[in-house]
């Protein structure tokens, strides 16, 4: 049995740790996924995440010259710390936040309630997203039922690039739809939220994002946990670095990045380009994962309230692990108002759910654990 998580006795210490902190404990052993938490939350907005997705001090504010200090931090500045889902006891904080206590070692795919197979009944939602289109299918439903104001999403410019954006109509929603595979710090268009006057938030990202407001609500910083009201996490292994596009599809494949019109994974890359279609082998493109994903343990995006995949025998569903009261509640609706059909996973595709028990087993085995 893999070795607990120190418990989240950090949430009730005082809490003193700055951007000092969170370089030496986080960013410089290759820590850090690029979620953007600090970056979003900061007061003084002297972070940015660089080409490498690696969060970095503007010159203005380093203490002494120093780019691993803060001059703000200094003074007791604290909220980069906060909102790190990867800094000090990240998942007990987490679990206490979100369900009151610490998910157990059994809990893999963390805490849950049913396990569900589900697709839109919209053909318009299921042929923009992603197996099943429920991702699209929910943020719609959520901004015309007045439960968000937007969505942070990830748009696609030419050539497959994505890019954070926000979404405030449905149409808007189903532009975003779909996979890339390259990452997206979904979480950046809060700016873009703020110049929109959108409080009420829902956020649709991997699950390196999704533990933010979590961490945030438990550490502090609640200004920016209140801002999330809706979560949907996406099952995610890893995600690739874009040099992927010419580096792998373009030189071995002859596939340019401008000509792709689709991406997916099914046990192989899967292309869409032009007209033609291509299955490349996945461990031809292993090296060209993101630096930021090599020790991301959370497969399941256990902080959701709704974590979603395409996985399972059934291409046109989207295997749905439900979490909380909000996500129960949203599937209900929905399915009652006509927009989804639902049925049983454990029942209907056993073999998928063990499949992301075992994915988000071995996953979990990425991040250091502590010492014995």
């Amino acid at each position: 049995m893999a070795a607990r998580q120190p418990t989240g006795a950090t949430v009730a210490e005082r809490w003193r740790h700055d951007w000092s902190d969170l370089v030496e404990e986080v960013v410089d052993p290759g820590l850090c996924t690029g979620c953007s938490g600090c970056v979003i939350v900061c007061p003084k907005d002297v972070l940015r995440l660089d080409d490498a997705w690696t969060p970095r001090l503007d010159p203005s504010a380093w203490f002494e010259g120093s780019e691993r200090s803060c001059l703000h931090g200094e003074k007791g500045c604290t909220l980069c710390t906060r909102a790190c889902p990867r800094f000090k006891a990240w998942r007990a904080d987490a679990d206490l936040q979100r369900w009151g206590r610490e998910t157990t070692p059994e809990e893999v795919i963390g805490a849950h309630r049913a396990v569900l197979l589900v697709e839109a009944t919209d053909p318009a939602v299921a042929a923009a997203g992603q197996d099943g289109g429920l991702g699209s299918a929910l943020l719609a439903y959520a901004i015309e039922q007045d439960l968000i104001d937007a969505a942070l999403v990830s748009y696609v410019d030419d050539g497959q690039r994505p890019r954070p954006g926000l979404a405030r109509t449905r149409d808007e929603v189903l532009a975003a739809a779909g996979s890339r595979y390259t990452y997206s710090p979904n979480t950046l268009a809060l700016d873009e939220a703020d110049e929109a006057g959108a409080e009420r938030l829902g956020l649709i990202s991997v699950s390196c994002q999704v533990p933010i407001p979590a961490i945030a609500g438990a550490r502090g910083a609640r200004k920016l946990a209140r801002r999330f009201a809706l979560v949907i996490g996406l099952l995610c292994s890893k995600t690739f670095a874009d040099e992927i596009y010419e580096e792998l599809l373009d030189a071995r494949y002859g596939i340019t990045r401008d000509s792709i019109v689709k991406v997916n994974i099914k046990g192989r890359l899967q292309v869409w380009h032009g007209e033609e279609y291509t299955e490349i082998p996945l461990k031809e493109a292993h090296a060209w994962t993101r630096p930021g994903c090599v020790h991301c343990p959370d497969f399941s995006a256990e902080h959701a309230d709704l974590s979603l995949g395409g996985i399972g025998r059934f291409p046109g569903k989207t295997l749905t692990i439900v979490r909380t009261d909000l996500g129960e509640e949203l599937l209900q609706r929905m399915e009652a108002d006509g927009l989804i059909a639902v049925s049983d996973a454990v029942e209907n595709d056993p073999d998928a759910v063990g499949l992301v028990h075992r994915l988000a087993r071995n996953q979990r085995k990425r991040w250091p654990q502590p010492a014995v």
